[in-house]
């Protein structure tokens, strides 16, 4: 059981309070067509300096006068630091996480930023490939009595500024959805952006008793330091209720024990009904599955988006 002050203790953890918003300031790149969607290649400010390439993804017919719902999608890590933005706008990557693209030919605004260290934020010296670069800026947070988490979220709660600037996005009908590590960003951001009403992360929930017993590595977001002495990941998750969270696992999956995601999903259970929202929460196990989106997840996926966002 989480302590009473975890929320308290997780922001500590974490690396401490959020900087005031700078602004955005946005700036176009390059306009490329989708099918039933129009790509836009954008910069949009994290911080001072530190700016975030990203894909805006627009349905035809989307505009200032017939606005959309929104998703912020998070990419996954797979240890492909070449691919960020681009696999789910389409682009590039593996078809099944073309996310993006799906959830922009239903009718949704779909945004795609780079996380640190993917993609287009790369170390910019060139010094330091793949990931190197990764661990490096794992480090300079950590002695900077920070983590890649802090930062992680800070970017993303930036993504979610981002779409309620924007005249064609609803603004209280704003979504995430992420594989992978991006299902990690999903349940790290949600307890910090209010915003967020429906969240939906595929395949991953390691918690740190499973991580020590299997003794897994696993990409830097997932680990807060000094955490474990008040709480476990699912506690985390449990933080966004009462807003929508549904979660697809697979039995196979050893990024994620079973047993653990089971006893987790419990876990997150009990925060919702603690606040009488039962019924914003849901999980999905499919079995004899791995680590993928396979169809049924995909399926609840969108299921769970139109239920509390369309």
């Amino acid at each position: 059981m989480p302590t009473a002050d975890f929320r308290d203790r997780l922001l500590n953890c974490l690396g401490g309070d959020w900087p005031e918003p700078c602004p955005l300031n946005v700036q176009d790149r390059e306009t490329i067509e989708g099918d039933g969607f129009t790509i836009r290649s954008i910069y949009y400010d994290a911080e001072p300096e530190d700016a975030i390439p990203a894909y805006l993804l627009v349905p035809h017919g989307v505009n200032a006068a017939n606005p959309a719902p929104a998703v912020a999608v998070w990419h996954q890590h797979a240890g492909q630091w070449h691919l960020g933005k681009s696999e789910p706008a389409g682009l590039d990557g593996n078809p099944m996480h073309h996310t993006g693209a799906a959830l922009a030919r239903e009718g949704y605004v779909v945004l795609c930023p780079d996380a640190l260290c993917f993609e287009e934020r790369q170390d910019p010296t060139g010094k330091l490939k793949a990931g190197a670069y990764e661990r490096f800026e794992f480090l300079r947070a950590t002695v900077a009595g920070k983590c890649m988490a802090w930062k992680n979220i800070l970017d993303m709660r930036r993504a979610v500024d981002l779409l309620v600037s924007l005249p064609e996005v609803q603004k209280d009908k704003i979504g995430c959805y992420g594989h992978s590590m991006g299902s990690t960003h999903t349940w790290l951001v949600g307890p910090w952006e209010p915003r967020l009403k429906c969240l939906v992360g595929n395949c991953c929930l390691p918690t740190y008793k499973a991580i020590h017993r299997e003794h897994m590595l696993h990409c830097f977001p997932n680990f807060v330091p000094g955490i474990f002495e008040y709480g476990d990941t699912p506690d985390i998750a449990g933080l966004i209720a009462p807003r929508a969270l549904h979660m697809n696992f697979g039995d196979q999956d050893g990024g994620s024990p079973i047993d653990e995601v089971r006893a987790g999903v419990e876990v997150i259970q009990k925060a919702y009904e603690s606040m009488h929202a039962e019924d914003k929460f849901s999980y999905f196990i499919e079995e004899d599955t791995g680590h993928v989106l396979s169809d049924e997840m995909w399926r609840r996926t969108k299921e769970w988006f139109a239920k509390h966002l369309a």
